[in-house]
């Protein structure tokens, strides 16, 4: 019996270990690296917003693809930041394409964590310029130690305040502000 319960004991302290190291947890939800972008981000109540304009802008399928890609997830608070009726307007069906061109500015192909772009800034010189998946770049700056900044082209900037949210299909970072392509 004792025996049994220990092993029992041993099962759930291991089980509890990798549950918290293979998760993170965002919006309020377990955000986990078995499922794609897109079926964690739809628990997230933090990107409620950004969930809504994926939607709009028909982009589930492509990020629920094999990918990888990272996504610099910009959360409710980010959207409400932005002018006042510029998500209202970038909802509505006449307006897909520019919406699905601001998503996908925050959509670099490939699977980059923290390490990464550390490694691209400090191989940049304190810069790195990424590809977004719309064409336009976005670049990466450090301030200080570890926070990664991002600087759109129109010189706005925006604070990953959560890293590497493993995915099946890539990496997500949730951003502080919306980034916009010119």
């Amino acid at each position: 019996m004792k025996k049994s319960i220990l092993t029992l004991l041993s099962f759930l302290f291991i089980s509890a270990s990798v549950f918290a190291q293979n998760t993170v947890m965002v919006g309020g939800e377990a955000m986990y690296p078995s499922r794609t972008i897109v079926e964690n981000a739809v628990n997230s109540e933090a990107h409620t917003t950004l969930v809504a304009a994926v939607k709009a802008a028909d982009l589930v399928e492509t990020l629920s693809s094999d990918g990888p890609f990272t996504v610099f997830a910009p959360t409710n608070d980010a959207f409400e930041n932005l002018p006042e009726g510029t998500v209202q307007t970038l909802l509505k069906p006449e307006n897909k394409d520019q919406l699905t061109g601001v998503l996908t500015y925050h959509v670099v192909a490939g699977k980059l964590d923290a390490k990464a772009i550390q490694k691209a800034i400090k191989k940049g010189k304190g810069t790195a310029t990424f590809t977004t998946v719309n064409g336009a770049r976005l670049m990466a700056t450090m301030n200080g130690m570890s926070n990664v900044v991002l600087k759109d082209e129109n010189g706005n900037t925006a604070n990953i305040t959560t890293y590497d949210v493993y995915q099946s299909n890539g990496v997500i970072h949730v951003i502080d502000a919306v980034v916009l392509p010119k």
